[in-house]
Parts: structure tokens; C-alpha cells; sequence
């Protein structure tokens, strides 16, 4: 099967654990470029952290970005499409995460505003500068007026856990899933990279048959269920695993460049 749209994820799955693109993954990726498929990154990260992996992999194209909640061309940077959360629901989480410290940060389609900018703690600073990501002071909550995308909280995994239990027991008007063991994300109730996927394949005009997906995490099983062939990485949790149609190497042994060659270059 020649697939034409190859889905990766990208932490966990196309980067190694150091947020490195590994050369050899790089050549792999391009020669099957060459033969006619089209590579579009999907994952819980902004464009702009995410469109310098394609440039540096000289591709262009499309990125489905914050989980699916806003898909954008990589050369023009227009937004394509995007989920708009409703404004007054998040309310209650932000209240939440203000009365029990849990650090927020709450995403338009190419900016990301956190609560208190001045005295982030070190490893809040760390993370956003491990995703290329420079935050921006969240204005009066009264005045805002820019589409949202994506509310993420962040912190350790014991923390979150907690976390989730809490909100899993609220009516819920949000896509609520961990993107990460440190991050819950919170989009529009339709925001997905599955549906993102979707979209994406109909304006192209390819059938999920034709789709193939890799990917490590929970925000990863509704493009894994999408599409025509949906492969986890070695470092994915077991349900993840049991998800997918077949289980590749994990991300610190190139299991992106092994699947491709096994399905894509052979």
C-alpha cells in the first residue's frame, strides 16, 4: 500500500527524548517525500514551535497544532482551520487552577498567555523554553476578545492526576485529555487530531486507507483509529499500544525511520 498522507506526532514519536530530529529519521522522511507522500505533523504544540521542524526538514506543507484545535499552512502561516472554545466555560478551570496553584496557560491559534508572567518558576520557564515557546501576559480575563484554542495545565504527574479526577467528575464541555504525564489540555469538544486529520484529508481529496499515523500518547488515539494504518511507538502506554495496528521502536531508537522504511520504502 502506498500511503499519501503520513500523520507524526511529534514528542515522543518523531523527536527523541533530548527534543532532537535525528539525521538519519531526517533522510528517511525526505526520500519518502520524494516518492509522492505527504508528511503533516500533528501534536500538542503551537505552529510556531512546530513549523521550525519542517523548515529544518526543508518540507512544507501543513501542521495540525494544539491537538488538532487549529490546523495552519507551514509557508504561509495562515490558519486553515480552528475550534473555537467558548470563553465563559473555562472560567471555572481558571478559578480552579488560581485556588490550587496549578500553572495554566491558555492558546490562541499562535500565542500562548500565562497568569502571573513575572517570577515563573524554573521549570515552567524550562518547559516553554524546551517547546520554543515564549509566554505573553494573560490580559483582564473581561477583555479578551481573541479566538481561543487550547487551555493546558501543567505540572507534576502526581499533581495532574488529581487534577483530572477533579474535572472528570464535572459536566464536562470540553475535549479533556493528557497530552502529556505533565500537561492536561482542554480544547473544543470536537478539537481533535483525529478529526483535524479528517479534515484535512477530505480538502486533499485521500481516503483514510491511504493515511498513515505515528504517534505515543493519549492525544494520539483518535488519529491512530483514523487512519488506515495507525502505528505506536514502543514508548507509548499499553492502551496506546492496544490501539494501534502495529507497534514500531520507540522514539529514542528511531521508530519513526523504522516504520517508514518497513511500510512506506519496501
Amino acid at each position: 500500500m502506498r500511503y499519501r498522507l503520513i500523520a507524526l506526532d511529534v514528542d515522543g514519536t518523531l523527536l527523541n527524548d533530548r527534543h532532537e530530529l535525528v539525521p538519519e529519521t531526517v533522510d528517511t522522511i525526505r526520500e519518502v517525500v520524494a516518492q509522492g507522500a505527504e508528511i503533516v505533523l500533528c501534536t500538542g504544540r503551537a505552529p510556531l514551535s512546530t513549523i521550525p521542524l519542517m523548515e529544518q526538514m526543508g518540507l512544507t506543507g501543513y501542521v495540525i497544532s494544539h491537538n488538532g484545535a487549529a490546523t495552519v499552512d507551514a509557508a504561509t502561516r495562515e490558519i486553515v482551520h480552528q475550534y473555537q472554545m467558548d470563553k465563559r466555560s473555562l472560567e471555572p478551570y481558571i478559578s480552579y487552577c488560581r485556588e490550587n496553584g496549578v500553572h495554566f496557560d491558555v492558546n490562541t491559534a499562535f500565542e500562548l498567555y500565562v497568569d502571573q508572567l513575572e517570577g515563573l518558576k524554573l521549570e515552567v520557564q524550562s518547559m516553554y523554553e524546551a517547546f520554543l515557546m515564549e509566554p505573553l501576559q494573560l490580559p483582564q480575563w473581561a477583555d479578551w476578545s481573541e479566538p481561543l484554542v487550547k487551555f493546558t495545565a501543567f505540572g507534576s504527574m502526581q499533581r495532574l492526576d488529581e487534577v483530572y479526577r477533579d474535572w472528570g467528575r464535572w459536566e464536562q464541555p470540553f475535549n479533556m485529555l493528557r497530552s502529556g504525564d505533565f500537561f492536561i489540555d482542554l480544547m473544543h469538544k470536537h478539537a481533535s487530531k483525529g478529526e483535524a486529520l479528517h479534515q484535512l484529508a477530505q480538502q486533499r481529496g485521500i481516503a483514510p486507507d491511504e493515511i498513515m499515523a505515528i504517534g505515543n500518547y493519549y492525544n494520539d488515539l483518535s488519529m491512530l483509529t483514523y487512519a488506515g494504518k495507525g502505528i505506536a511507538m514502543a514508548n507509548s502506554p499499553e492502551e496506546v499500544k492496544l490501539a494501534a495496528d502495529e507497534v514500531t521502536l520507540s522514539n529514542n531508537e528511531q521508530g519513526v525511520r523504522h516504520a517508514l522504511i518497513k511500510y512506506c520504502l519496501n
